[in-house]
């Protein structure tokens, strides 16, 4: 049902289905009818709090208890495990909730951090008792999560539900999830991702897998479809000993997949269509670009129903039903900075033909040399575009004549003809955006959430060189 609630998704599931596997964790599976009347005790505990506190693991526990929350009408506050003190501390003070629920083993990592407050488990809070729960307006806040910046304070983003329940209808557009399937989602689920996926296969009456994904073992049940992100894509390669035949669709979001990790996921998964799609925590889904379809070179796919990109000053702006309302500060008890007139944008560039997106990059990661401007990702595009890169990093590195140049960090999975590599950039790029140092690493540096930290590519750029 179109614009259909997230609680009321699944719990049409616990009555048509309910004895239907809905989750399988490391320990046990449960069924719809168990999980919706877990997450019910668990919404009597929160019904009148404005927002919960979870920092999930990936356990049918966890999601028992986000599920609880909503039902409830309190909002997810989602915390996760790389929290410094500092900004814990900020986004409890920012969120106001009144207990942090987590898993046993995380309870000493918070109290290390400083947090003193009541801490339950997941377990604890499906021991509750039942109540009347509250009719939610779709217009409430559901979700307050952190966008995935690496320095200073954390901004602490708003969705609502009516906001998720639309991205739920675009994703029963784009992707082929049902009843049927059986859904590995191998992230943990302090990923917005991951819980989205939980969430959205959820809605369809599916099976969610949230064991790691591996060789023999973990999501063994043969998946239908698999959530990823393009990191955790490279692990999975490299954990699975042969061609999983089950898998016939991927489901990954995050930054830009290199052809050749998407084509060496595809070789261990024959049979499977691969759908990256772009989006942030601010504009949710955006655009889509699936391995069956026509998607024109460098695009970063096909504008999906509902939603309208303009560019302004080279910069993507987007109107649709499914952004945020705003960032929760210190100073205002409501969302803040959100959408102007219908319209977001969170820093990437790019420019639209058709209904094909093209990103270039983030416009805080620019390059100025001299008077010209380099997009980093053009120039890792390139990179990638040569036979045996796997991964690439450009960076802007300090030159005292031209302010910056483009420097780079490339994995690759054999040797490389630096000559020969030379050679194909002179054909990609235009003179600026040549990079004037390539090295090759081992491994680019990675943040505890597994994106890149530019930050730490110069000093292993100059180590290496």
């Amino acid at each position: 049902m179109i614009g259909e609630p997230i609680d009321a998704r699944i719990g049409r599931w616990a009555r048509d289905r309910p004895d239907g596997v809905a989750l399988v964790d490391a320990t046990r599976s449960t069924t719809y009818r168990e999980l919706w009347e877990a997450s019910g005790r668990a919404a009597g505990r929160w019904v009148g709090d404005r927002r919960t506190a979870v920092l999930p693991s990936s356990d049918v526990g966890s999601v028992a208890a986000v599920l609880g929350a909503i039902r409830a009408g309190s909002s997810v506050l989602l915390l996760h495990r790389h929290l410094t003190a500092d900004r814990l501390a900020s986004v409890l003070a920012v969120g106001g909730p009144r207990e942090v629920v987590a898993a046993p083993r995380l309870h000493a990592r918070l109290r290390h951090l400083g947090y003193a407050g009541p801490l339950v488990t997941p377990s604890d809070v499906a021991r509750g008792r039942d109540a009347a729960l509250p009719s939610v307006d779709e217009s409430a806040e559901l979700l307050a999560g952190l966008t995935s910046g690496t320095s200073g304070r954390p901004k602490v983003f708003v969705r609502s539900r009516s906001s998720w329940s639309r991205t739920l209808d675009r994703s029963d557009e784009e992707f082929t999830i049902d009843a049927d399937a059986r859904v590995a989602t191998p992230g943990v689920l302090d990923h917005t991702h991951f819980l989205y996926g939980v969430i959205h296969a959820l809605g369809r009456g599916a099976a969610v897998d949230l064991r790691p994904l591996s060789a023999g073992d973990g999501a063994g049940a043969d998946p239908t479809h698999l959530y990823t992100v393009p990191t955790l894509a490279v692990d999975v390669v490299a954990g699975l000993g042969g061609p999983l035949q089950s898998v016939r669709e991927v489901l990954s979001s995050g930054a830009f997949w290199p052809e050749p990790a998407r084509a060496s996921l595809a070789a261990r998964l024959p049979g499977a269509r691969v759908v990256h799609f772009y989006g942030a925590s601010e504009l949710s889904l955006v655009s889509v670009a699936a391995s069956d379809d026509a998607v024109p070179a460098g695009s970063s796919g096909r504008v999906v129903s509902g939603v309208d990109v303009r560019i302004d000053d080279g910069v993507v702006h987007v109107r649709s039903d499914m952004l945020f309302d705003g960032y929760l500060t210190d100073e205002s008890s409501l969302p803040v900075d959100g959408p102007v007139d219908g319209w977001f944008d969170v820093g990437d560039r790019g420019r639209v033909e058709g209904r094909w997106l093209f990103l270039s990059g983030r416009v805080s990661d620019t390059i100025s040399r001299g008077a010209l401007k380099v997009e980093p990702a053009d120039v890792e595009r390139a990179l990638l575009s040569y036979p045996g890169v796997v991964e690439a990093a450009c960076v802007g590195a300090p030159h005292p004549r031209m302010g910056a140049v483009p420097v780079a960090a490339i994995v690759t999975d054999g040797p490389v003809d630096r000559a020969a590599l030379r050679r194909h950039l002179r054909t990609s790029l235009d003179v600026p955006s040549r990079p004037t140092r390539v090295v090759v690493t081992d491994a680019l540096p990675r943040t505890p959430r597994g994106k890149l930290d530019r930050s730490a590519v110069p000093a292993l750029i100059d180590r290496l060189s």
